[in-house]
């Protein structure tokens, strides 16, 4: 790479002092690169402590916002295990979720509603990710991820139980329309 080039939006690094980092900003002298320890800190583009890893988008112009936007969700789909803020719905903070044995003489178990949600919320993530690696995978025919996205659907489907805990229906779950067996 030559030194008129700028590495682009995406492209992961290594820095000696705060670690692996993605680029999520260019600047005119710098870029911001959120480092998985140390989050986002914007470094000199000459900085000796920096180390290219896997370059992207290298151009000898700063990018747009809709190429800042492309880029960042490549970011976040590669880097996987991101999860977005789900609030949950407020009758349901700080409330618990009892689990009763029938047998009586058997202890019932207490679960706080905010750590069952994020459990749900994490389940959905994973479902995400596992929708994107399907996708964008290569060996699998369309028939093929069709079939597998249409399981995942089915998946979502058996979540809706769980809407209630939800504060915003845009965050719901959704699977198959119409179908009574869920």
């Amino acid at each position: 790479m030559s030194e008129q080039e700028t590495l682009g939006i995406g492209t992961r690094l290594q820095h000696v002092q705060h670690g692996p980092g993605v680029i999520v900003g260019v600047r005119y002298a710098t870029y911001l690169i959120s480092f998985i320890n140390t989050g986002i800190k914007e470094i000199d583009k000459t900085d000796a402590k920096l180390e290219e890893i896997i370059p992207e988008n290298v151009t000898s112009e700063v990018a747009t916002t809709s190429e800042v936007e492309k880029s960042l969700l490549k970011i976040l789909q590669s880097w996987g295990g991101i999860t977005e803020t789900v609030p949950l719905g407020e009758r349901w903070q700080g409330g618990m979720i009892l689990i009763q044995p029938a047998d009586k003489t058997l202890k019932p178990k207490e679960i706080p509603v905010m750590d069952f949600f994020h459990k749900i919320v994490m389940l959905r993530d994973r479902l995400r990710v596992l929708e994107q690696n399907i996708n964008s995978h290569k060996k699998l025919d369309d028939e093929d991820k069709v079939n597998l996205q249409q399981y995942i659907t089915r998946c979502y489907g058996s979540l809706t139980t769980f809407n209630v805990l939800f504060r915003n229906k845009e965050q719901y779950f959704t699977g198959e329309k119409g179908s009574k067996d869920d």
